[in-house]
């Protein structure tokens, strides 16, 4: 299966103004992004919804940017490979964004569900739903049960009919 905008010519920087075009025109009310070596984040607020994306970007030093099938690339030759593995990956992150906000905005969902796993809980070191979720997912998974839903709360006794 081909990778969407494997072979986009539009910069990084276009599709990061893209999507805060995007959360302006949908209602966001307020917008950020920044960057660090292997990741860049992206965070909006809407319907008083603190959101946020962390983009994982890839290693200059990959060995897929750094070799083909023949030996190793020039630095210029690499460093182009990773510039289009950086642009595609900033595409279908403005795909995704705009598709969970038409969503939303056609009623078919609602914000909530759509950015489930990107809300910033309060309270919680900055942590997202989904970094609170994941773990206890993994859970259930693994023992084949739900958790107890006020796991605060001694079980039940025996008796107590």
């Amino acid at each position: 299966m081909s990778r969407f905008a494997a072979s986009t010519e539009v910069t990084a920087s276009r599709s990061r103004d893209e999507i805060e075009r995007t959360l302006e025109r949908y209602g966001a009310d307020q917008f950020m992004y920044g960057w660090q070596d292997d990741a860049a984040v992206v965070g909006f607020r809407m319907q008083g919804l603190h959101i946020r994306f962390v983009l994982p970007l890839p290693a200059k030093d990959e060995r897929r940017f750094t070799h083909h099938s023949k030996g190793a690339r020039t630095a210029e030759s690499a460093l182009k490979e990773w510039e289009q593995a950086t642009r595609q990956r900033w595409r279908a992150l403005a795909l995704v964004i705009k598709a969970k906000l038409e969503a939303v905005e056609s009623r078919i969902s609602v914000i909530e569900d759509e950015f489930m796993a990107n809300i910033v809980l309060p309270g919680a070191g900055n942590g997202t739903v989904g970094d609170w979720m994941r773990p206890q997912i993994a859970e259930a998974y693994r023992i084949g049960t739900m958790p107890p839903l006020l796991p605060m709360l001694p079980a039940p006794s025996a008796d107590a009919s």
